[in-house]
Order: structure tokens, then C-alpha cells, then sequence
């Protein structure tokens, strides 16, 4: 619901027949540098790389690892390959959780500062020193790797920016096109053929192993500056140790992170179990293996425009950090729901957006669509996914998402609890509404607005707290006087829905079924053939991708990387369901601190079973008419909301005809139920794929006219 070279320009003219009749023209502008692997994939919520190592083995009554609904035998399995192994995973995650920490109290606020006072082009210019100054390292590395023009690489970079380039601040040597060679003492004992036993968090330094633990050290002792000291070394004096000089090291990593340390913390804080992400992403980023970047089979125009849908990123980096996050009660839960909101300076229209499957609110996306109404003059408010964990926790009703008719119920609540926050911090502020949502958040924006007349009012049980003093014991609480109340339902003028499914269950059946494609290839390459895809997609994250960029993934591969993707946001619906309510069909225990035994174990849960083991048994117990399946099925059918649907006017839907969440049958109900000025179709972008093209972007805004906006903001 999702690619090394410099940047340019690409114009693609496509005619796409629109639902009004139009022909467009869709231009591609340049394309941003995305250099990490987090942001690769993670921007968007494709969290490719989490915790998989061996299936799980030794249960009794588990469903079959990955069986067709279509009469595949069990036999056909995808075994994803495994990581390194974390037997001190406790204590990693401790160390986890402070570096998050650091990052987010110490690191972040000091860095706003730092970069107010120190300017990019000369933290650039320290950046630039610091590299300089590891030469020798590189250069040994380089060597002891028998990588002998990495050593001549490196040794000409060295002299150019040295001399040209004052001392290595300014990179003339990258401006002359000679390439880097990035070497490490890690790297070279990998090469050596030590395999990294255990995987160890390191404070500060983040991801390591045994091996490159042992690397860094190694890495350590070759930087020239530890051995440039004004005093003589004395082994009787500890201070003596190390020279005052080795301490600009740390002022360099410090300026270095100064630039980086945002995308870090809100990477820490959308992702549902950020640590498992990285711990497996650092195998295939530390493998020492090169991809074989043939592409074997046809492509898949479909799925490979999905995975551009990276490219939709924001523009400002201040941009997040101009928002603000508040939280507002839920009287169902009485736990209070965060959401962050970007408001303009007077009253505007306020566009309230909800992400796709599992999102959080600071997801790329998210955050791109909400500067995107922001700067055309609306005030934005992004809300996480109710099959996020962070709404499952402290917005649902439910102890699992997946019945629409709880699940828009409890979105609709939310937002309506939020929107009076707001109201209560800034009176007068807030014009009319509208509501936008992209993919699973499309399909449940279009729940609210086909079921908002019916669903006016919602009951608050709450009662009066007396507070009082009494004597030398303290202040006193109590409760008294429990009263029902009634608080409207917030009202919408505009309902906006980005590539929505129409049918749940016909969607989690493609995700199904593109995360059983590699069972095209080979059984006995099966696993090899992944982990190359995987080594692809760590070697692509080392470069600069435009949108012009060929991604070298057939058909197995791209399908099989978006399915990945929504399997591994399962598992943590499901881990995080059975911490609420625990339904005792999992044989590990869910612990917070050891997860990956229990990993091992959902990730033999397909989609379909996620419905017949956890969800179809957990509504059997409640108000839902019997049979639970066919009740949930029509009900998570937009289909089924149909009257309602055509009756609001305020609705607007932007689909792409080649999007496989959307069978032809959709195809043609949507162009039944809505008006031409209510639905526009573009001919390709797959699920989600176009966004960052200016032509679709226009559509969206568009889609949001006669609301009164402000002026557009000027850049």
C-alpha cells in the first residue's frame, strides 16, 4: 500500500484517459536523493528488512507455512533467509532503547541548535575533514582486501582533497569524479571468512556483531589522531592515554549525526518494532556479497511503479519538526491517542489524514500529504492507522483490527475527540473539514462518509472527580455521579480517497498471494534467490535513485518484495493484538523484551489465517450476526455501503487502472456508483506509484477546491 547517479530531469508524456473525459499530460520532476536503507523502504512503510531467521519448528497445530488458497501443497514454502543470530536480544533492545533515548532528549534538541549556528556548508565542510583524516584506515583496508584500485581510488582522493581541497574540506575529488572505496576492519575480517557469531546494539554506535565489534576497534587504532598528542604518554598517568586530539573524532560524529539524527528518531518512532528492522536489515548491509543484478524474468509494470512510490517524499526537512503532537482522551479505552497537526497562522480548513495499513502518523507519506495541503493553504492533522499499533493500543475497541463497521466506528470517534482538542487550544482556528486517506485509510474515509448520517452520536460514560483536602492526609479523590452523555460525531465536507481497496478480503488475498511468488522459482534456489533480492535492495540504498531509475527486479522479485512488506506489518498486528488479549493460539509467549522465538512463529500466518484463526474465533465471542465470516466478508465490502456512497455528494476517489489491489469488477463499480466529477482514474502508478507526480498531486488538490483554503504559501 511502496530506487546512483546525479540528478535530472525526466518527462514522460503519457495521455491518461480521466473519468471526466480529459487527456493529461504527467511530468516526473527530479528525483530526491535517498541515500539509507531506511529510507529506501521504510519511508513508505515497505519495512522490508525485519527480525526472520529459520521457520519455526517443533509446533503441533500450526497452519501450514504459506499454503495456497488455490491447492498449492504446504511443501511450497518461503524461507526468508536468516540473520544474524541475537542471543542477547534483552539486552540489545535495552541498549536500543538507550540510544533511542540519547538520541531523542540529548542529540536532537542540542542538533537544532547546532545546525542553526553552524551552517550546512560548513558542517559539510567538517564532514568532509573528518572523512579526510581516515584515510589510512581506508586505505589499509583497501588493501588488506586486495581491492587494489579502491586503494588508488582513495590515495588520489586523499592527495586532491588534501591539496585542492584545503585540507579535505572541501571534496574536489568527488567534483573530479574519482570514486570512493569505503573499507572497514569489519569488512575485512568478513572478507577473511570470519562470519559474525551474534548480533550486539552498541551505545552510540548503534548495529554491530562480534566481528565488527572487534572491526571498530581495529578501525579505532588506525586513525592518525590517536597518536598525536602534545604530552609524552605515561602508563602511570591515565590521562596520558589518549591525546587531546582524539576527542575531534568525537566532535565530527557529533556533527555528522547532527544532520541525520532526525530521520533516526522518527524512523524510532513510526516504525511498530524499529529494533527488529534494524537488526535485519545489518545483515544484508554488512554481507560482503555482491548482488547479481541480472534480471532473469519479465517485469511487472504494476508492482514495479508501486515500489516507486518512495519517491513521494516531503521536501522541507524542517518540515515534521514544524509540526506539533498533542494527545486527546478516548472515553472507550480512557487512554489518550496522539496525533500531530500543522496549523496555518489564522483560521483555514483543517484536512485530517489517515495512512495506509499499519502506518503511523509520522510515515513518509503522511507526512508528504500533509505538507502538501499545508503549503496550498490547509491546516493538516495526521492520525495513525487503526492497524497501527499505537491507535490498536489506545483507540480500539476491539483487541484486533479487520471489521470495518468497529473499526471506522473507533476512527470516527477518534477523530472526533481530536478535533475538539484542537478546538479547546485554538478557538476560531479551525474552518471546514475534510477527510483524506491513502490506501486502508482510503477505505475506511469512505466507511465514514457512506455511514455518517446513521452514525450521528456516540455515548460518553464519565463521571464528576471531587477533589478536596482533608487535614494532614492529603488531597483526596472522588468519584461521584457517573453520567451518559451525547457529543456529535464530527462532520466532514469532503471526503478524499487515494487508491482505496474495494473488497478487504480480495486485497489481503493479492498481499497473500505476491508474498508466496517466490514459489516460482526453484525450490532448491528458492532462498538464495531471495537473499540476492535482498542484497539488491542493500546495494541500491548505497546510491542515489530518481525516478527515472530502472529497477533491476522482475516480476517474483517486486511482487515478492511488496508482499514482505505487508507480511511482516501482520506480525505486528498480530503481536500486538495478543498483548491485549491474548486468544492462546500462539505457543510462545509474547514477551516484550525476547520477541523473536514468537516472531518466528506469526510468520507462518498468512493473511487468510490472520482471519480464520485469530479475528472470525475473537468475534464469535461478541455481537457480530452469525456466520462471523460471511457477515465480516460483506461488511468489509465497500460495496455493501453502496446507498450511502452514492448520496454524498462531498466524496472524491483517485484510482490507477493498473493498481492489483483493484480487480476489474471494482474497476467498474466505481465508474457505476460515482459521478465523473467524483472520480478520476489515471492509467498506470500501481498501488499508490504516481504520487510524487505533479499531475496527480494537482488532482488531489484539486479535489479539495471550494473549501475555502487560503492563499498558497509561497516557497
Amino acid at each position: 500500500m511502496l530506487s546512483s547517479y546525479d540528478y535530472f530531469i525526466l518527462e514522460i508524456r503519457k495521455s491518461s484517459y480521466l473519468k471526466t473525459g480529459k487527456a493529461v499530460e504527467l511530468r516526473i520532476q527530479p528525483g530526491r536523493r535517498i541515500q539509507r536503507l531506511a529510507v529506501l523502504f521504510l519511508s513508505l512503510g515497505l519495512s522490508l528488512f525485519v527480525h526472520a531467521q529459520e521457520p519455526a519448528t517443533g509446533f503441533t497445530n500450526l497452519p501450514p507455512t504459506e499454503m495456497s488458497r488455490q491447492g498449492q501443497p504446504a511443501a511450497q514454502t518461503i524461507v526468508l533467509p536468516k540473520s544474524v543470530p541475537d542471543p542477547l536480544e534483552p539486552l540489545n533492545r535495552v541498549m536500543w532503547d538507550f540510544n533511542v533515548g540519547l538520541m531523542t532528549g540529548i542529540i536532537k534538541p542540542t542538533s537544532r541548535v547546532y545546525r542553526f549556528v553552524v551552517v550546512k556548508p560548513v558542517r559539510t565542510g567538517i564532514g568532509n575533514f573528518g572523512r579526510n583524516l581516515t584515510y589510512p584506515g581506508r586505505l589499509i583496508n583497501n588493501l588488506l582486501q586486495k581491492k587494489w584500485s579502491g586503494a588508488r581510488d582513495e590515495s588520489w582522493r586523499f592527495v586532491c582533497n588534501t591539496t585542492a581541497g584545503v585540507a579535505g574540506i572541501f571534496d574536489v575529488a568527488t567534483k573530479w569524479k574519482i570514486p570512493k572505496s569505503d573499507a572497514d576492519f569489519g569488512q575485512t575480517f568478513g572478507k577473511w571468512g570470519w562470519k559474525p557469531q551474534f548480533f550486539l546494539m552498541l551505545p552510540i554506535f548503534g548495529p554491530s556483531s562480534d566481528r565488527d565489534t572487534v572491526g571498530l576497534a581495529a578501525d579505532t587504532a588506525a586513525n592518525p589522531l590517536l597518536y598525536i598528542s602534545p604530552y609524552k604518554f605515561d602508563w602511570n598517568d591515565p590521562l596520558t592515554y589518549l591525546g587531546p586530539y582524539t576527542y575531534l573524532n568525537y566532535a565530527i560524529m557529533y556533527n555528522d549525526l547532527s544532520d541525520s539524527v532526525d530521520k533516526y528518531v522518527r524512523f524510532s518512532r513510526a516504525e511498530m518494532d524499529p529494533y527488529s528492522e534494524i537488526e535485519y536489515a545489518w545483515t544484508f548491509v554488512r554481507a560482503n556479497r555482491v548482488a547479481d543484478f541480472q534480471v532473469k524474468g519479465k517485469q511487472d509494470a504494476a508492482s514495479l511503479e508501486t515500489l516507486e512510490s518512495v519517491f513521494f517524499t516531503f521536501k522541507d526537512p524542517e518540515f515534521p519538526d514544524q509540526g506539533k503532537t498533542r494527545s486527546a482522551l478516548i472515553p472507550a479505552t480512557d487512554r489518550r491517542l496522539k496525533f500531530t497537526f500543522w496549523l496555518q497562522p489564522g483560521k483555514a480548513p483543517v484536512v485530517y489524514i489517515i495512512p495506509g495499513l499499519g502506518s503511523h502518523r509520522l510515515a513518509e507519506t503522511s507526512l508528504a500529504l500533509a505538507e502538501l495541503v499545508y503549503h496550498d493553504g490547509f491546516s493538516a492533522v495526521v492520525v495513525s492507522s487503526p492497524f497501527n499499533s499505537e491507535f490498536m493500543e489506545h483507540a480500539s475497541t476491539a483487541a484486533m483490527p479487520a471489521y470495518l463497521p468497529v473499526d471506522g466506528y473507533d476512527l470516527d470517534v477518534a477523530l472526533t475527540e481530536i478535533d475538539r482538542r484542537l478546538n479547546a487550544l485554538y478557538p476560531g482556528r479551525l474552518g471546514e473539514k475534510a477527510l483524506m486517506g491513502y490506501s486502508m485509510g482510503a477505505f475506511e474515509s469512505l466507511f465514514i462518509a457512506a455511514t455518517g448520517p446513521t452514525n450521528q452520536y456516540f455515548i460518553t460514560k464519565k463521571g464528576s472527580v471531587l477533589r478536596f483536602r482533608e487535614g494532614k492526609q492529603g488531597v483526596k479523590e472522588v468519584t461521584v455521579n457517573p453520567v451518559t452523555k451525547q457529543v456529535p460525531l464530527i462532520k466532514f465536507s469532503r471526503y478524499m480517497a487515494i487508491s482505496p481497496p474495494i473488497r478487504l478480503m480480495y486485497g489481503v488475498d493479492k498481499l497473500d498471494e505476491f508474498y508466496r511468488a517466490p514459489v516460482g522459482w526453484p525450490a532448491a534456489e528458492r532462498t538464495g534467490d531471495i537473499e540476492n533480492t535482498f542484497l539488491k535492495v542493500a546495494a541500491l540504498s548505497q546510491n542515489t535513485l530518481t525516478p527515472q531509475t530502472s529497477l533491476p527486479f522482475d516480476a517474483i522479485e517486486s511482487k515478492f518484495l511488496i508482499g514482505l512488506t505487508f507480511r511482516f506489518i501482520l506480525r505486528d498486528v498480530i503481536y500486538s493484538s495478543q498483548q491485549r488479549d491474548n486468544q492462546g493460539v500462539l505457543h510462545h509467549p509474547v514477551l516484550n523484551w525476547r520477541r523473536a522465538p514468537l516472531y518466528q512463529e506469526i510468520l507462518q500466518y498468512s493473511y487468510q489465517d490472520y482471519f480464520d484463526k485469530f479475528v472470525i474465533p475473537y468475534y464469535e465471542t461478541r455481537s457480530v450476526v452469525a456466520p462471523v465470516a460471511e457477515t465480516m466478508e460483506k461488511a468489509d465490502d465497500l460495496r455493501t455501503y453502496d446507498g450511502g456512497l452514492r448520496a454524498n455528494p462531498g466524496i472524491r476517489i483517485i484510482v490507477n487502472q493498473n493498481d492489483f489491489l483493484l480487480a476489474g469488477e471494482d474497476l467498474a463499480w466505481l465508474h457505476a456508483t460515482f459521478a465523473p466529477g467524483q472520480l478520476t482514474v489515471f492509467p498506470q502508478g500501481g498501488h499508490l506509484g504516481n504520487l510524487s507526480n505533479p499531475t496527480v498531486q494537482k488532482t488531489i488538490l484539486e479535489a479539495l477546491a471550494g473549501l475555502k483554503a487560503l492563499p498558497p504559501k509561497s516557497d
